[in-house]
């Protein structure tokens, strides 16, 4: 759509990426409301104590909230994204989507560490944690080329030029003439 109306893609996404981040967060405080995606059990003051644990855990245990770390990480770095990277770096478009995505893999590959609920293991870590080294190996990848100074420049699309001819207000169908009453 955003192309369609001649905006620049790249751009729209590097104006969304901080926003994703504390959608994301927000939207991690439904796991709170529904007692899931918790991490393993812990003796730290914040732990979150499950109503119903899962076995082999005896109720009363408290588990990480990994949860909250990852909406405390989601708003880290949407501040890391526009105060840090937007301000100092000044990224050309898509850098800022692309730090985006490394970042918040980042975050929830060392989420994914602290998990138990049940996932596919490949090599003894869970396969969301290696989907997350991907996002986090593409996000670099592709910060790093956008960024290049050699990188082609995109060519700039010739905004439309107006009519020699004022357009009318209002289209009328031919054989339909409306006429004013009297």
């Amino acid at each position: 759509v955003a192309k369609r109306a001649g905006a620049d893609v790249w751009l729209l996404a590097d104006c969304l990426a901080p926003g994703l981040l504390i959608a994301q967060g927000i939207g991690r405080l439904g796991n709170w409301w529904n007692q899931e995606l918790f991490g393993k059990p812990t003796d730290l003051p914040w732990g979150l104590e499950i109503d119903a644990p899962p076995f082999p855990y005896p109720p009363g245990t408290t588990f990480h909230p990994t949860f909250l770390y990852e909406l405390i990480w989601d708003l880290a770095m949407a501040a890391v994204l526009v105060y840090v990277i937007e301000r100092r770096f000044r990224p050309r478009p898509p850098g800022i989507f692309a730090a985006y995505i490394a970042l918040y893999c980042l975050g929830r590959f060392f989420e994914e560490l602290l998990r138990i609920d049940p996932a596919h293991h490949i090599a003894g870590l869970r396969l969301n944690a290696w989907v997350s080294l991907l996002g986090i190996a593409a996000g670099v990848i592709w910060y790093v080329l956008s960024q290049r100074e050699d990188r082609p420049a995109r060519p700039r699309r010739r905004k439309r030029q107006a009519p020699a001819t004022p357009a009318r207000k209002m289209t009328v169908p031919q054989g339909k003439r409306v006429r004013p009453p009297g």
